[in-house]
């Protein structure tokens, strides 16, 4: 069980999806996204398991919300960056987590 410094120490960011492309290399269905946090983070990228309700093509110019800081995985040699968030219906759909209203890309989630 995490405790409230534990979930504090996640730093959660909106961003908006610059650029998706599918990813036919990876193990399990997935989208390469490439995604703007602002300033204070910047650009980065991600590997997500979004095939079930979503397209590239659906995803650019969407804003999403990622733990920034998790650090990098390395999925078939492609380095993702963040982990986008979604809530998990079945063990292969995500449905991503929406705003009611834009925000400023790098907007903390607290």
């Amino acid at each position: 069980m995490a405790n409230p410094d534990e979930f504090a120490a996640i730093d959660l960011r909106v961003g908006t999806v610059l650029a998706a492309h599918p990813f036919p290399e990876a193990r399990k269905p997935a989208i390469k996204l490439t995604v703007d946090f602002g300033p204070e983070v910047g650009i980065r990228r991600s590997s997500a398991q979004l095939t079930v309700h979503y397209t590239p093509e659906t995803l650019v110019g969407r804003q999403v919300v990622a733990a920034v800081n998790l650090g990098t995985r390395r999925i078939a040699g492609f380095e993702s960056q963040v982990l986008v968030l979604g809530a998990l219906p079945t063990s292969t759909e995500i449905v991503l987590l929406n705003l009611d209203q834009p925000v400023p890309n790098g907007t903390r989630i607290g």
